[in-house]
């Protein structure tokens, strides 16, 4: 077998992000966790859906689809379901994945599909220069909106740990390893990961999002000892979104149940060992007297 380094999974496109974004070091992150996983890169789908972040499966040699506005899950599922050997990753912004893509979120983790979903959270619309987005804080003034924002912020991280997502997990470019360490640790997770990336928009985030303000208050959730198997504490933490920047895992299903695609599988075996005979299906457009 061929051993891959991050360089096989970058594509000869270069990234138009503004200078010092911090989707620059998650796509360089993923590469590399690519690599350690070591899947030639046509077995890998990226998805992505629409803004700034969603440009990222044109920087792989992975194939790719740049779907529309917020249905990457969607999309991402089929693909997976169609064929279930590749190994699919979902890439989104917290406009994409959390607004009119929110709907989509809870169907995907309770069907456990086998995908990770890495989300690039910087509070801000950034491609389309800076309006609201669902994770801004109250009271953020914008072009759009210069009173300030009337809206709590959606909490993403207690959104999946609610919805029941057996993998939840948080990062930052300003720790390239320990970004990369969890990307890896979702892509080999059996079933649905989720990851958050406090991805700083570098041109139209607010000041207390960007790398220097990070560095300041990021905190290790491994470092203060905390139990990724504990779900309730995983929640409590979570609460503290927008006031406090921990990193790392928050929860991982110590038994995880079997992935949509293995029990799609199951159903498929039964069928063909025991098939319905005709009279069995007439039954169900019989009616009873």
């Amino acid at each position: 077998m061929k051993i891959h380094t991050a360089n096989d999974y970058k594509s000869d496109l270069k990234p138009i992000w503004c200078p010092g974004c911090g989707d620059y070091g998650v796509l360089t992150v993923l590469t590399r966790a690519l690599a350690s996983i070591n899947r030639p890169p046509h077995e890998i789908a990226f998805i992505s859906g629409i803004g700034c972040s969603s440009r990222i499966p044109g920087y792989t040699t992975a194939y790719g689809f740049n779907t529309v506005h917020g249905r990457a899950l969607p999309i991402a599922q089929g693909i997976k379901l169609a064929n279930p050997e590749l190994l699919v990753l979902v890439a989104s912004g917290d406009g994409d994945g959390f607004s009119i893509g929110g709907g989509h979120l809870a169907h995907v983790v309770r069907r456990n599909i086998d995908l990770t979903y890495i989300v690039m959270d910087n509070q801000i619309y950034g491609l389309t220069k800076g309006q609201l987005s669902p994770t801004s804080r109250q009271g953020l003034k914008t072009v759009s909106s210069n009173q300030g924002s009337l809206e709590e912020p959606v909490n993403p991280l207690l959104y999946m740990l609610a919805f029941g997502a057996g993998y939840v997990a948080q990062g930052t470019p300003i720790d390239m390893a320990g970004l990369a360490k969890i990307i890896e640790d979702g892509i080999r997770y059996p079933g649905f990961a989720f990851i958050n990336v406090q991805s700083p928009c570098i041109t139209y985030g607010e000041a207390e999002s960007q790398m220097k303000a990070q560095k300041e208050k990021v905190e290790s959730l491994e470092k203060m000892g905390h139990d990724p198997a504990d779900r309730l504490r995983a929640m409590a933490l979570a609460q503290e979104y927008g006031t406090k920047l921990y990193t790392g895992v928050f929860y991982r299903n110590p038994a995880p149940p079997p992935a949509h695609g293995e029990r799609v599988a199951q159903r498929h075996a039964a069928y063909k060992a025991s098939p319905p005979v005709k009279g069995d299906i007439l039954k169900l457009f019989t009616p009873s007297v």
